[in-house]
């Protein structure tokens, strides 16, 4: 008889999946049963450091800083554990960025999902390079 797998399925929230929930867009409701599942301790979140920053300055540019603060405040209390850089991260993150035609926020991103053997949340073409290389999850696309 085979042990069943207790193991929580991981998925890293790319910063599309953050503003997917926040714009009320399509796929929002996918982010948000990911979200309770958390909450229930179903599933795990994860999200890199370098999505906060963009949250931040993407809402700041185009709504100003009152509601970049309130998201960025919003995304520390949801039951998502933050990844930041350790050395092993950079060093992944560069060899992806080098090699792929990645954003520097989008290589961290990939990284962080590819480290944890997590499945990747996204809206964002960019990552459709690294299909083969780390599960995704993707959104609908505006």
């Amino acid at each position: 008889m085979r042990k069943q797998s207790l193991k929580k399925d991981r998925y890293v929230f790319d910063s599309s999946a953050f503003l997917t929930l926040f714009e009320k867009e399509e796929g929002m409701e996918t982010i948000r049963d990911l979200l309770f599942k958390s909450l229930k301790g179903q599933v795990e979140i994860f999200a890199s450091f370098v999505s906060y920053t963009e949250i931040y300055y993407t809402t700041y540019q185009r709504e100003g800083e009152l509601l970049a603060l309130q998201r960025f405040n919003m995304i520390t209390k949801l039951k998502i554990t933050r990844v930041d850089s350790s050395v092993e991260l950079s060093l992944l993150a560069g060899k992806l960025k080098a090699i792929h035609k990645l954003s520097f926020a989008d290589a961290w991103i990939a990284a962080t999902a590819f480290e944890l053997d997590a499945i990747l949340v996204h809206k964002d073409p960019e990552f459709l390079e690294l299909k083969d290389q780390i599960r995704m999850l993707e959104l609908p696309y505006k």
